[in-house]
């Protein structure tokens, strides 16, 4: 592959789409030019530690609390990375609350990924049991969002 100029500006925006979006490694391509930007995950900071089998157990505790249920019939799961929003806008009213009846298909929250605002909908009618994250939360793939019943 050629050499080329390091854009600094392009590796910036990439860094900040790391911070934003909670991902772990970016890369860019446009023809023979590649840039890949990475950052530590929790993985590879307990890698470091003294002790990391006694440093991992936190970190798989903080994945999934106590008290979420992953196996629920009514779970619903983030199909991405990203940061969940429970309102169209900040401080707006949230597309569903623990209580309400919601219809497959229905709009329950937004997940941002690399600036793109994903609807998350509804798989199943139902009532809302309960909400499992708060807003403008990072969530990871198959996290449990919430629960329809």
């Amino acid at each position: 592959m050629a050499s080329f100029d390091i854009d600094g500006d392009l590796v910036r925006k990439l860094a900040d789409l790391l911070r934003e979006t909670g991902l772990s490694e970016i890369e860019f391509a446009e023809g023979e030019k590649r840039i890949r930007v990475t950052r530590p995950t929790a993985a590879q900071t307990v890698a470091v530690q003294a002790a990391p089998v006694l440093a991992a157990a936190p970190v798989a505790a903080a994945a999934a609390p106590a008290g979420k249920p992953v196996n629920h019939p009514g779970a619903v799961t983030s199909p991405m990375v990203g940061t969940a929003y429970l309102a169209a806008e900040p401080g707006g009213t949230p597309f569903v609350r623990p209580g309400d009846v919601v219809k497959a298909g229905q709009t329950i929250m937004i997940i941002e990924a690399m600036k793109v605002m994903n609807p998350i909908k509804a798989p199943r009618g139902g009532t809302v049991a309960e909400v499992l994250v708060s807003d403008a939360q990072p969530v990871e793939f198959g996290e449990v969002l919430l629960i329809i019943e």
